[in-house]
């Protein structure tokens, strides 16, 4: 039997056990994974819903234009139900997401506005300003408002929570979602409270969002808020689809803890999910003194992590911001006594490389001539080779050359370093920041990692 469209196949996402990351939890925890809805989101529910509360409403009419503020994956999912409906999307969002997350949206048709992050709500400059002013500027369109928008949460209430209800066979005791425009937490909250009050919902948050602080005091703190990396959930204003009443407990996550845990998931558990998961597994693994051995606790895993490739899965990315502690290329040549490049030119003999080779005990010469690299030649090519013809000692170099080592950035992790020396090729170079190469051999990288 087949589906009408591709909205028919939102929801009723799996419930995937966590085996290897949790495993020392006197309990068992789920993940909700909803990147396996279409739009590789959580967000594909309530955008579809908002359109259509908003077409019963008469709001939103043929041929309009959709406008909405969002990190990426609400646009994703109303550009799906755009697409199906005859509609015209403009989305406007933060220059703090991913550059993936934009180029998806332009890829089904929508056109992307970017503004600044780092100013205040009621800035004419924020994205939630200029998505406000478009939608009274341009004929027939409205202004989605995930936010503002109870449709929001109504469908994770309609949809979410009965899903998880079910699959757990109501033996759920904990949902833990991070808390960002408050539709998914509140939604879900609302449906499982009703059907056992006693099911704990914590709430997981970013520090430089003031939402942790309003749901402990009531108080709307602005001196709370800071710029932060974390996307997706975090807010520097209280949406009005919170309803607090419905949750338990509120936890903080650094944006370096979460971005750590969001790779570890996808190392440990197989699962390639975005930013938010690891901040929600993370914020689980600080409360876990609060669990019991019987407790069935369900996270939610909002999108995928093919949304993040430029950013989190990215060691460079990592590295600059000081999330990720690797050793790279740089430390293993600061690391070791300072030495030279030795290296040799084509034009001399063969005996000539040898003899350098026993001079400064190296068993790995770059070959370079004006100085560019144009080949190598190595202890163990030379002994297979004078082996066979030791006539070869009075040849020029250039006779016996073998492929130049692989040129790397300064900054490479070690352990791609291991996937580029291989028996074939023993060493990798590199520039540093004066232009000057320096050698990394197959001996450096097992000192290095011995250390």
């Amino acid at each position: 039997m087949w589906l009408n469209n591709i909205l028919e196949t939102i929801g009723n996402t799996p419930l995937i056990r966590l085996n290897k990351i949790t495993k020392d939890l006197p309990c068992t925890v789920l993940a909700k994974v909803d990147y396996f809805n279409p739009g590789n989101s959580i967000k594909d529910r309530m955008a579809l819903k908002m359109v259509e509360v908003a077409e019963q409403q008469g709001k939103l009419k043929p041929g309009g234009t959709i406008i909405e503020g969002t990190s990426g994956n609400t646009g994703m999912g109303l550009a799906l139900a755009a697409c199906v409906k005859g509609y015209k999307c403009l989305f406007v969002t933060t220059d703090k997401q991913s550059k993936e997350k934009a180029d998806i949206l332009k890829a089904v048709g929508a056109e992307v506005i970017v503004c600044p992050t780092n100013v205040l709500p009621d800035d004419p400059k924020s994205y939630y300003s200029v998505a406000k002013r478009l939608a009274k500027e341009i004929p027939n369109s409205m202004y989605m408002n995930q936010y503002d928008n109870l449709a929001n949460r109504q469908a994770h209430y309609e949809s979410t929570g009965p899903e998880i209800w079910e699959q757990t066979e109501g033996r759920i005791t904990h949902l833990v979602c991070t808390a960002g425009t408050g539709g998914t937490i509140t939604g879900t909250a609302m449906y499982l409270k009703e059907k056992n009050p006693n099911i704990q919902i914590w709430a997981i948050d970013v520090y430089g969002s003031l939402l942790t602080k309003y749901y402990r005091t009531g108080e709307i703190d602005m001196n709370e808020v800071h710029p932060y990396i974390s996307e997706g959930f975090g807010e520097d204003f209280v949406p009005e689809n919170y309803d607090m009443g419905v949750i338990d407990a509120f936890e903080q996550v650094t944006d370096k803890d979460g971005a750590i845990m969001a790779r570890r998931i996808a190392k440990e558990e197989g699962l390639f999910c975005g930013y938010s998961a690891g901040s929600c597994l993370q914020g689980l693994m600080q409360l876990k003194d609060s669990l019991k051995k019987d407790d069935l606790v369900v996270c939610i895993f909002h999108d995928h992590g093919s949304r993040y490739v430029g950013k989190i899965y990215n060691d460079q990315w990592m590295m600059e911001r000081g999330f990720l502690d690797v050793k790279t290329f740089k430390d293993i040549v600061n690391g070791r006594a300072a030495k030279r490049l030795v290296t040799i030119s084509p034009d001399c003999l063969v005996s000539d490389a040898a003899e350098l080779m026993k001079k400064y005990d190296i068993e790995q010469l770059p070959v370079m001539k004006d100085n560019a690299l144009i080949g190598a030649v190595s202890e163990n090519g030379l002994f297979q080779k004078l082996f066979g013809d030791q006539e070869l000692k009075n040849a020029t170099v250039q006779s016996v050359l073998e492929p130049a080592y692989p040129v790397v950035d300064f900054d490479t992790p070690v352990e791609r370093l291991g996937n580029l020396i291989t028996r074939e090729n023993g060493a990798v170079l590199a520039k540093d920041e004066k232009g000057e190469f320096h050698i990394v051999t197959k001996y450096d990288v097992i000192q290095s990692l011995a250390k």
